[in-house]
């Protein structure tokens, strides 16, 4: 059947209506399809927003979802939305398809269903996922989208989707205005003092500011979002991973109303008081497609860059001088920090986490970390998408709560200081703690510290039970002694000359060692035989001149090889590179004498 080109951008929910309604009469000789053929999958509407979306070029018009643009975004529109997923709260079933006379309709990426369904016995329940969605902790304000304008949707777009409202006579998409309002259900709504279905569709249509008052509540600072997953298996969104989900903005003010027992009063078929997530707080997204987000795609207006090894070795050279500048000219340090900045998790074997390396400068003082910590503080915010700090404080220790915990009767999942995603950095300050006495959180607490650094997990507290959640968060430790609550593969002591910095790099340098830093820790990376043979018979006699060196110390120089290779853009170790390991191991060594 034929019917208008609806706007996938303005009126989402009308593609998915047409969409619907071509698949239920695909062949026009036999029978329509009954919708428990779909039982809930996706019938074509997908496809058609993958092409305006990827390929008519549609995504960069679509506004991402955030206390600012939520002042303008039109509801039951299609938006973004990028956080990490907080909590999982389960599956809900809801009437995907009805029969409404002889008309089959869908309530598919909705909340309340359009039209009346009555009480008919022809309708088909479906299962969706939700999502507790919440804005990525310690994300830095250059992530941001730097447009915050609304898109022009006034003027020729909204008069297309009215005249497209108008115009549409299909039987799926229009219920005559008399027959909404003598129906039994709409009486009694009146009755009782509830909004009809008339009266709710006119309020749709006013300005937006009407859904400026519905989110009053929302909090300008952190936005989360409910999200609604269709058609995706389990396993491809998992706990404190970063998604951007792209989908249909929805409220309707039936979802505020309280419900009356009779259930052929309501046509909403989702209950919040389920979750404890009141519409005005939380906004809902239907999500059509989802994409999980790496680093690089928080990389603003960045081209696709081949790191190849002359370009990388420049970047390096520019962020090592800044760094080395930040740091009070300690080129020690600047190395060790540069190194720790290109680490991540890329294996695990037992309960080694490959690939990290925590660093502790120590030497410092509430003084000095003023100073020198508030200056790598800013910097890492500049240059890294997910930063976050931890005042390491006896009372921080005693009332923080670092893990998450479930709570049953809210059935949520609490979030805790270390729920952070892949991807992340966190600064320890240990220069406050003082002298005194751990209570039960605060021994807790260290123990979650030590196994964050050491494994890369977090327990995460079910009441009657543990789970070990597996991360990947840098940690940067700030001390005066070497950290015993939080022990680093690498210390180092900070060995600042000078206290001026008046570098302030410019944003084309910015742009540069952003992608230098996303791109370069994610090469791959191989010894060859050669070399391989030479680290070895280095291990031995690292070995045996000092007997002190173990395991743990020659695994961290593997990685540092690794990373050091990385940096200069190169896949493989070199004898030039290992050299540089052995030389940065002596430094350092000499340091702690």
């Amino acid at each position: 059947m034929g019917g208008p080109p609806y706007d996938c951008l303005a009126n989402p929910l009308g593609a998915v209506r047409l969409t619907f309604e071509k698949a239920i009469w695909s062949e026009s000789e036999t029978p329509p399809i009954h919708p428990s053929a779909f039982n809930g999958k996706d019938w074509g509407a997908l496809e058609l927003f993958r092409h305006f979306l990827f390929q008519g070029s549609g995504l960069s018009q679509v506004p991402i979802l955030n206390p600012k643009t939520l002042r303008w975004v039109q509801p039951n529109s299609l938006v973004r939305y990028r956080g990490m997923i907080q909590d999982m709260l389960g599956n809900e079933f809801y009437a995907g398809a009805y029969k409404d006379g002889n008309l089959w309709r869908t309530n598919k990426f909705m909340d309340v269903s359009q039209y009346p369904m009555g009480s008919s016995p022809d309708m088909c329940i479906w299962e969706r996922r939700l999502l507790y969605c919440v804005p990525v902790p310690g994300q830095s304000s250059w992530t941001e989208p730097s447009s915050e304008m609304e898109p022009n949707w006034s003027s020729q777009t909204r008069e297309k989707r009215r005249r497209m409202d108008d115009e549409d006579d299909d039987p799926m998409d229009l219920v005559p205005d008399d027959e909404i309002k003598s129906s039994p259900i709409t009486k009694k709504m009146r009755e009782d003092g509830l909004p009809s279905p008339s009266q709710s569709m006119d309020a749709k249509t006013t300005s937006s500011s009407s859904i400026t008052s519905t989110f009053q509540s929302v909090d300008k600072d952190n936005l989360p979002c409910l999200v609604k997953i269709y058609d995706s298996p389990e396993s491809e969104l998992k706990l404190n991973d970063v998604f951007e989900f792209i989908g249909v903005l929805t409220f309707d003010s039936e979802l505020a109303v309280e419900k009356d027992d009779n259930d052929e009063l309501s046509n909403s078929f989702y209950d919040d008081a389920l979750v404890h997530l009141p519409p005005n707080k939380v906004p809902r997204l239907h999500c059509l497609i989802h994409r999980k987000l790496a680093v690089q795609d928080f990389l603003p207006g960045s081209p696709i860059i081949e790191p190849k090894p002359h370009l990388v070795k420049e970047t390096r050279e520019a962020l090592f001088r800044h760094l080395t500048a930040v740091l009070g000219n300690d080129e020690v340090a600047a190395h060790f920090v540069l190194l720790h900045l290109l680490s991540k998790v890329h294996a695990r074997v037992d309960d080694v986490a490959v690939g990290k390396l925590s660093l502790n400068l120590t030497g410092l003082n509430k003084e000095s970390v003023s100073v020198f910590g508030t200056r790598l503080s800013d910097t890492f915010k500049n240059l890294l998408p997910f930063t976050n700090c931890m005042p390491l404080t006896l009372e921080y220790l005693n009332t923080a709560s670092l893990a998450p915990k479930k709570d049953y009767q809210a059935n949520r999942l609490v979030p805790g200081v270390l729920q952070l995603p892949e991807g992340s950095h966190l600064m320890v300050d240990e220069t406050q703690l003082e002298s005194g006495s751990l209570n039960s959180t605060g021994i807790e607490n260290t123990k979650l510290l030590k196994n964050l650094i050491e494994f890369q997990k977090v327990e995460y507290d079910f009441q009657y039970y543990k789970v070990e959640m597996a991360t990947d968060v840098q940690l940067l430790i700030f001390s005066e002694g070497k950290s015993n609550i939080v022990p680093a593969d690498v210390i180092v002591p900070f060995q600042p000359s000078c206290l001026e910095s008046t570098e302030i790099p410019v944003a084309e340098a910015l742009e540069a060692w952003r992608w230098y830093l996303a791109t370069v820790r994610s090469l791959p990376h191989s010894i060859g035989s050669e070399i391989q043979k030479v680290v070895e018979d280095d291990l031995v006699a690292a070995r045996q001149t000092d007997r002190s060196l173990g395991s743990r110390d020659f695994s961290r120089w593997l990685t540092m090889a690794r990373l050091i290779s990385s940096s200069f853009g190169e896949t493989s170790l070199s004898k030039e590179h290992w050299e540089m390991v052995k030389e940065m191991e002596r430094l350092r060594r000499e340091r702690l004498k």
